[in-house]
């Protein structure tokens, strides 16, 4: 299991760390663009410094070879994704600079319902060459025209409003989240940050002191660590004015109702205990929408290691793992996918189940699904790859389809309708309406389905309501391309906030944004390095991260030596 060193602090330290980051507000608020670009380039060499020790603590917790595949997963996940974001951030700091706002790539295109999409990625020859073939576009709100876009592009930039304190509740499973969720305050909300750490992960404390230290010394960030009563403490502090925190539904309920009985009876009565504004990125029930086509044997097994590789990425213990595979009951190769997916599972070993409480949840699916298929032999501190088959989705209180269960487990559902157009609306409703959750969903569709049925994956898009999609590509690219956004379907309220309220990301500063869409070949040529069947895919994570650090051709040259090896 992770080490856990949380431990009491006093009030007065934590005063202090507030009054630390309160008083430096002013000055923070005084640094012009240029100037913050100039301090992410140092947060960015000072990760690149520690990523090694980084990397190799966070394997070390999980149970991985920091030298093996996994261990290239998690420099990707962890200080790589860190390192993305702090990237397009930067750019978007000079941009402002020059023409006072974020400049996106577009394309913008009309969707239905009254909405545009702007396009964000590809937004440089460096994404063309590291995300091939894949684009995003940001989709605004109802009525947002482009005009409206610009005009209210990087508003912390533009408006004459004070630097005023956020507290982050960091995430304990991906150790990119806090650090990310702390530099989207800074630079996008204009706030200084107290950050509190998880107990899960405060082995990585050095590690970010390490990294922030340009932020920490200039007094805008205070990393503090703890239990429940710390986060408790600083949420109720009355010099905080923006609390955001990367969860579950359960602790977001916690900090914001209370606890048992009365903590419910509050949130029944929409009585809160805090009236700090909350920004909350929670968890999903992540569906991945199998459109019925007809495969080719090639395409078949990609798409078995691509949802493998969904599955199997850091274990489990993502809010964006899939959780439901939405199949239909008429594609005559269901079976042989399942199969095939099951396959690529019993050639990856069983990891470390090193989130608390995933015994007791892996438990709790089984009895109510006791027929469900183990892939693998785990050990006692390990947990096999398992996919419940067959789930009736006529049982809509089902475990299934209302909980997260936030460990190595996968449902799959079939549902009657045969046809793509069909099949397509019936699985759009399915997930609105009885999959728990808003936060993100993928959809695999063949290209020769697609020319069939274009109009109706179209509709498909517009009509689900979650804060990202992916389109033949997993979803989690929403959150690693930064210059997407990051976060639930607009429209939750405290008393039921499912997968949370408001976004992080968001390199481009938009201030209406309702979903992003991110959208890739079928099956990608070369294989995508990040495949967990990648056999070079360690040494290929690993060049990609020195190449989002420190571009050059020397570096590209090894990416691609890496990536295209077979």
């Amino acid at each position: 299991m992770t080490e856990q060193r949380s431990e009491a602090v006093s009030s007065a330290a934590l005063d202090d760390a507030l009054a630390t980051v309160a008083a430096s507000a002013s000055r923070w608020g005084a640094t012009t663009p240029a100037q913050r670009a100039r301090l992410l380039r140092r947060v960015i060499d000072d990760t690149h410094a520690v990523a090694p020790e980084w990397n190799t603590a966070a394997c070390r917790a999980k149970g991985l070879d920091p030298e093996g595949v996994a261990g290239g997963e998690e420099l990707l996940a962890g200080v790589g994704m860190f390192v993305r974001q702090l990237q397009t951030y930067r750019r978007s700091l000079l941009e402002i600079d020059r023409t006072g706002r974020p400049r996106y790539p577009g394309p913008v295109t009309h969707r239905p319902d009254d909405r545009i999409a702007v396009g964000v990625a590809p937004a440089s020859l460096l994404d063309r060459l590291l995300f091939l073939g894949d684009r995003a576009e940001v989709w605004m709100e109802p009525g947002v025209d482009e005009a409206t876009v610009r005009a209210t592009q990087a508003r912390a930039y533009r408006e004459e409003t004070p630097v005023t304190v956020a507290v982050v509740l960091g995430a304990g499973n991906v150790a990119a989240l806090a650090p990310k969720d702390v530099v989207y305050q800074l630079i996008v909300e204009n706030r200084v940050v107290v950050l509190k750490m998880n107990p899960i992960n405060e082995y990585l404390l050095t590690y970010w002191e390490r990294a922030l230290s340009a932020l920490i010394e200039m007094g805008v960030v205070r990393i503090v660590t703890g239990d429940a009563s710390v986060g408790q403490y600083l949420v109720q502090h009355p010099d905080v004015a923006h609390i955001h925190v990367t969860g579950s539904e359960a602790t977001y309920n916690a900090i914001v109702f209370g606890t048992g009985a009365e903590g419910e009876r509050r949130r029944r009565d929409g009585a809160p205990l805090v009236s700090t504004p909350v920004s909350a990125e929670l968890g999903n029930v992540s569906p991945v929408i199998i459109v019925p086509g007809q495969w080719t044997s090639a395409e078949l097994r990609y798409q078995a290691a691509h949802v493998a590789t969904m599955i199997v990425n850091n274990a489990g213990f993502n809010c964006l793992t899939p959780r439901v595979l939405v199949t239909s009951r008429q594609w005559p190769q269901r079976d042989e996918f399942l199969h095939a997916l099951e396959d690529v599972l019993a050639t990856l070993a069983p990891r470390r189940a090193y989130y608390p409480g995933a015994h007791g949840r892996y438990a709790a699916f089984l009895a109510a699904h006791p027929d469900a298929r183990r892939v693998g032999e785990a050990t006692t501190d390990e947990l096999p790859w398992t996919i419940i088959r067959d789930v009736d989705p006529r049982r809509t209180d089902d475990v299934c389809f209302t909980t997260e269960a936030f460990c190595a487990l996968v449902s799959e559902t079939a549902l009657e309708e045969g046809s793509p157009r069909d099949f397509l609306a019936a699985a759009v409703n399915f997930c609105n309406e009885v999959v728990h959750g808003t936060l993100c969903a993928t959809l695999l569709i063949d290209p020769r389905t697609r020319r069939a049925a274009d109009r109706e994956l179209e509709r498909a898009i517009a009509d689900l309501r979650y804060g990202t999609i992916g389109v033949n590509v997993f979803h989690a690219l929403g959150i690693v391309l930064g210059t997407t956004t990051w976060g639930a379907y607009p429209g939750h309220s405290p008393h039921d906030i499912q997968s949370g309220v408001g976004v992080v990301g968001n390199a481009n500063m938009f201030a209406r944004p309702q979903k992003s869409v991110v959208r890739g070949p079928f099956r990608a040529r070369p294989t995508p390095a990040w495949f967990i069947t990648h056999r070079h895919g360690a040494r290929a994570m690993r060049e990609f991260f020195e190449v989002l650090c420190h571009p050059s051709g020397r570096r590209w040259l090894a990416l691609f030596a890496a990536a295209l090896r077979p």
